[in-house]
């Protein structure tokens, strides 16, 4: 256990915790809504510190994440627990696995994290599967120390963080894919547990503060897939800026929506199309392997600059230019 960052003292040993846009007031031996943060003796206890539920290397467009070190790998970390209560969880397993009365997680403190890192080859450590606001406090100590040792460092996040967090961790983090479940606040309350505009707000503060940061929206048939809907999330995207990559992910049944049917392809192109017209440059099928979707496209001539097929990349450029027509396309590498 470790004592918890961002959170204030209140009255009669209460705690009010800024860690995510819930802003639980927690009383004393409670815990808040992703129950891995306690009030204990009124200071805020972060439960599940450097356990790992899960590490591994993973390619990082499996974050994913299209624009940002392509063709590397990235470090991957998580421990069990989410501030959300998704219905449609496709890592229910762990992010609601959480229970104070039993650390679940093997010992991999922030050095080891590193170490694994460079060890591997690895670019980049993402903090992911589950949810990295919740384990804050690992994921900041790993990041400070593989900033120093050149290591990249990636959120793949809900966004449903505040301002204060975001502020935190910034110095340290190079990208960030977020998951726009919905343009519709009653989707989040319903499906998710949580609201839309703590969501669209840290998206536009991660991007103001130069954190590269991919979209991602994992289309449901029939609770986020309307033509209007996916054309509002083309257009406050564009609104921010029309390179930031949006990934348009086939739904599969998973935990509590196990029953429902697979997003029909013709669903993901017919929003890649909405997204297209909206002015995006950049839209990716997910989920869709083969997919010519999973390509980067030059915005100018239409060449393929990066070929993908799943995880596998090829690139065809020359430095982050098209090969053909000399476009500088939007890369990190």
């Amino acid at each position: 256990m470790k004592e918890a960052m961002l959170y204030r003292q209140l009255d009669e040993g209460a705690v009010q915790c800024d860690l995510c846009a819930h802003r639980c007031k927690i009383e004393p031996e409670r815990s808040g809504i992703c129950h891995v943060r306690r009030n204990r003796g009124g200071a805020l206890e972060t439960l599940f510190y450097a356990k790992a539920i899960a590490a591994h290397v993973d390619p990082i467009e499996k974050k994913p994440l299209y624009h940002f070190l392509p063709g590397s790998t990235s470090f991957s970390v998580a421990t069990v627990g989410c501030n959300f209560r998704c219905a449609f969880c496709q890592n229910a397993d762990i992010s609601q696995l959480s229970d104070s009365s039993h650390i679940a997680g093997q010992d991999l403190p922030p050095s080891q994290v590193v170490d694994a890192a460079l060890s591997h080859r690895c670019q980049s450590i993402s903090y992911t599967y589950t949810e990295p606001t919740i384990f804050f406090e690992y994921a900041y100590d790993t990041a400070r120390l593989a900033q120093q040792k050149g290591l990249k460092n990636v959120f793949v996040t809900n966004g449903y963080m505040t301002p204060e967090a975001i502020e935190e961790i910034s110095p340290y983090l190079d990208a960030a894919n977020i998951d726009l479940k919905s343009f519709r606040d009653r989707f989040y309350r319903r499906s998710c547990g949580a609201r839309l505009q703590p969501v669209l707000d840290s998206i536009q503060d991660m991007h103001r503060r130069g954190i590269w940061v991919e979209l991602t929206t994992l289309i449901i048939p029939g609770h986020n897939d309307s033509d209007e809907e996916l054309r509002d999330i083309a257009e406050f995207i564009t609104g921010i800026d029309a390179d930031i990559p949006w990934h348009v992910s086939r739904f599969i049944g998973r935990y509590k929506m196990a029953d429902v049917a697979p997003t029909p392809p013709e669903t993901i192109h017919r929003a890649i199309e909405i997204g297209r017209s909206a002015g995006l440059k950049y839209i990716y099928a997910g989920n869709l392997p083969g997919n010519d979707a999973e390509n980067t496209r030059c915005p100018s001539c239409g060449e393929v600059a990066i070929h993908r097929v799943g995880y596998r990349t090829r690139t065809l450029l020359d430095g982050n230019r098209c090969a053909n027509c000399g476009c500088e396309l939007p890369l990190i590498r």
